[in-house]
């Protein structure tokens, strides 16, 4: 018990360490506070089967002066996807067949990067909710960062999805630190796919969706192959200009984001098991202790900074609530998941299954790699 106990207190320690970070964390993006873009920026949103949710990105994007030019990349659409978009004025890119050895995602980006006319490019997914000036702002940061990324405020539609998207969250503070800071190294940076921006001659040289074809966690594995590459790489808070409706209740979230959470292709294995002692250590066993009416001193501090993090979490929620509130109920799921994840990675994405190669990596490779998904 003893020794569990002093476990315990390092990976305390740790959490501790890597929230106490955010203290320094920059300024969240705000409308209007850089001017009008530069350069010319061209928007690529890869999409397939969206055609029930792409209006609410492409809307504000269209009408947007800080945006030249929009570009849908239908991915072999089974819908209306590619109808709307044009419908709306979008440019759309009829994606070529998936080859072997590509994911859909990176195979759809690979191609609207390469068919944007603006020098800066900057890449949304389907679910978001972009406001003006969001383009304005990401491009102003490439003055001094190659690749950026911006976190959004999330869209929950109910208690239970809200409260189980919540303690994901958690668990991936817990894991990574907050928004901003610099990660310590490659290994530990993290990024949101939803929202990247770069300039496109650079990415094109270093060809980096070709270099990351096969990954399911694409976002994660392009940061970490191109920061091990010299490019600087910044996360930034961007709740005031962009939102996600990911989901659609609590089994998707499970589902959905569930498949990914754990970064298994992306992470090494001494990286995995770290994650899931802490997870379980910080997280889920002091609400265990508690529930059986067992808490030590420990349990309590942790439990006290778990509802600490739920008021800081406020801000990253469209209408935080009641599932913000009761989501530390929720972190033994959490932890759950986490671990099912790294035992049983998904290979199933938006229709298609990919080959055990895509989950089976630990780190980013450093040259093109042409054996991943089938």
């Amino acid at each position: 018990m003893k020794a569990l106990t002093l476990v315990q207190a390092v990976a305390a320690g740790v959490v501790a360490a890597r929230l106490a970070r955010g203290r320094g964390r920059p300024a969240p993006l705000a409308p209007g506070r850089s001017g009008p873009p530069p350069r010319p920026v061209s928007v690529v949103v890869p999409a397939r089967d969206e055609e029930a949710r792409i209006e609410g990105c492409l809307r504000p994007l269209l009408a947007d002066p800080g945006v030249a030019e929009v570009i849908v990349v239908d991915d072999e659409s089974r819908d209306g996807t590619a109808r709307l978009a044009a419908g709306l004025g979008a440019r759309v890119v009829r994606g070529a067949p998936l080859p072997d050895g590509w994911v859909g995602k990176q195979w759809a980006l690979h191609q609207g990067v390469r068919a944007a006319a603006g020098p800066i490019v900057v890449l949304l997914d389907a679910d978001t909710r972009p406001k003006p000036g969001l383009c304005a702002e990401l491009a102003a940061l490439l003055d001094t960062f190659d690749l950026v990324s911006a976190g959004p405020r999330f869209v929950c539609g109910g208690v239970a999805e809200q409260a189980l998207h919540a303690s994901f969250l958690a668990g991936l503070v817990y894991r990574f630190g907050p928004i901003g800071p610099v990660a310590a190294s490659p290994d530990r940076l993290l990024l949101n796919g939803q929202c990247l921006a770069f300039r496109k001659a650079p990415m094109v040289r270093a060809d980096g969706f070709a270099r990351v074809r096969g990954r399911l966690t694409d976002d994660v594995a392009l940061g970490r192959l191109l920061a091990r590459d010299g490019w600087r790489v910044a996360f930034r808070d961007a709740g005031d200009l962009l939102e996600v409706d990911m989901h659609e209740s609590a089994a998707e979230v499970w589902r959905e984001w569930g498949r990914s959470i754990s970064l298994r292709d992306v992470t090494a294995a001494g990286g995995l098991a770290a994650d899931l002692a802490v997870v379980w250590l910080t997280l889920a066993l002091p609400v265990l202790r508690l529930a059986a009416g067992r808490p030590t001193p420990l349990d309590l501090g942790l439990l006290v900074q778990r509802l600490l993090l739920v008021t800081a979490l406020r801000g990253s929620y469209a209408r935080p609530g009641v599932g913000l509130v009761v989501s530390p109920l929720l972190d033994v799921t959490t932890a759950m998941r986490l671990t099912w994840s790294v035992l049983r990675p998904a290979r199933t994405w938006r229709g298609r299954t990919y080959g055990r190669a895509v989950v089976r990596r630990g780190g980013p490779p450093r040259r093109p790699d042409r054996n991943a998904a089938r």
